[in-house]
């Protein structure tokens, strides 16, 4: 299993546009093969930025995601509203559940 943090900074204003566009990529990503969740946050006291948190199977079911149809959308349809982004994919050796 992989997990993704995705953070994203908008540009003032958009947030809202930003989350409407993002609803469809985030039930066509649930229903990917190898997407165990997928969920959008919106960062305490940082009203410009939200965060992906993803889980995955593997990095190859991941890698399918970034060329996926909903995914090509979200990304033309949000293009001018990021102001930057990183993406961060951790791969743990072992995960503990408490």
């Amino acid at each position: 299993m992989i997990y993704v943090i995705a953070t994203v900074n908008l540009k003032p204003g958009t947030v809202e546009d930003f989350v409407a566009a993002a609803a469809p990529c985030l039930i066509g990503t649930r229903a990917e093969e190898g997407c165990i969740s997928y969920d959008l946050h919106r960062r305490e006291g940082e009203p410009n930025t939200l965060v992906f948190v993803e889980r995955w199977e593997s990095r190859e079911h991941l890698k399918a995601h970034f060329s996926a149809p909903h995914m090509l959308v979200y990304r033309e349809a949000t293009k001018d509203m990021v102001a930057n982004r990183t993406i961060e994919i951790i791969e743990p050796a072992k995960v503990d559940n408490l």
